[in-house]
């Protein structure tokens, strides 16, 4: 096949020795292809020094949009010309054949507009993987769930497609930067389901290095943000008990007992089964920590 080109879009801050690694596995994609890598850096000094000529080129830039994740791979994304766009955050590194098997299932479907991959989640030295067992991803099954599994770092995406008149642009509004990449996939997959490839091409890194890990306040907005641009979240009820399930959560580790009551009770509206409303009610009585609770699901591959 005549292989496109695709171009890499790489956002980091103040991570230079795991940046070296994620950068080090595109470069050893076994793709047949032009490759090129953008590194954005968010919020901090750039490293030129990264920068490279050889194949696959190496291009270094600072972040002119939105100060924030969406904002730096909105910049790597309109410095390129590739046919197809994929992201890998600068903590997760990719398998040699990713690439190359992504591109090839999109290829071979050329109604989507967007491939994924599955992954396996590093923690304190634990891998779990994460497989979403199935080929094709749905707007239905995105809003049931949020699928972990389809991780911003195996994102595959043709280029055409991120104009504002088809999938757009990575949400700038986001708040914080998060959930940006849940609205992405909701946003393609109304257009086409999304072409998935179960498999863990993808190792991502979870834990403290995450630079929003902690940020309650942050994952309670961007949730809140998430309900009101997707009607089809809280149009499915098991997918509206788990994100108020999670709005519960983040409230009752702020200390925000009343809205975490608040939250609750709309998580058992929609489904009085949904696991997260128990740890929320559990953590407003003091008798467990949410940070304790993420630590025992996190070494398990999950979080809440």
């Amino acid at each position: 096949m005549n292989w496109p080109s695709v171009g890499v879009v790489i956002p980091t801050r103040n991570r230079p020795e795991l940046l070296r690694k994620a950068i080090a596995g595109v470069r050893a994609q076994r793709y047949p292809g032009e490759l090129k890598i953008v590194v954005v850096y968010d919020q901090t000094e750039p490293d030129y020094l990264l920068a490279s000529t050889e194949d696959p080129q190496v291009l270094v830039l600072t972040n002119w949009r939105t100060s924030g994740l969406a904002g730096a791979r909105n910049t790597g994304i309109l410095a390129l010309d590739s046919e197809y766009v994929a992201f890998c955050d600068d903590d997760d590194q990719w398998a040699p054949d990713k690439l190359r098997r992504q591109v090839a299932a999109l290829v071979a479907e050329p109604d989507s507009e967007m491939a994924t991959c599955a992954i396996e989640v590093e923690y304190e030295g634990r891998t779990t993987p994460r497989l979403a067992g199935c080929s094709r991803v749905t707007v239905d099954e995105l809003a049931r769930s949020r699928m972990a599994m389809l991780h911003s770092s195996s994102f595959l995406i043709r280029r055409e497609a991120l104009a504002e008149s088809a999938i757009g642009l990575v949400a700038e509004d986001a708040p914080g930067s998060q959930n940006e990449d849940w609205d992405m996939l909701l946003r393609a997959a109304r257009r086409a389901p999304i072409v998935h490839l179960d498999e863990p091409l993808v190792r991502v890194l979870w834990g403290r290095t995450s630079h929003y890990a902690y940020e309650y306040a942050t994952k309670i907005s961007s949730l809140r943000w998430m309900m009101q641009r997707h009607p089809e979240i809280s149009g499915c009820r098991p997918g509206a008990a788990r994100v108020y399930g999670q709005l519960a959560c983040w409230s009752a580790a702020t200390g925000n007992r009343s809205q975490a009551w608040q939250f609750s009770k709309e998580a058992v509206r929609a489904n009085w089964k949904e696991p997260r409303t128990a740890i929320a009610l559990v953590a407003m009585t003091g008798a467990v920590k949410v940070e304790n609770v993420l630590s025992a699901l996190h070494k398990r591959g999950r979080g809440i």
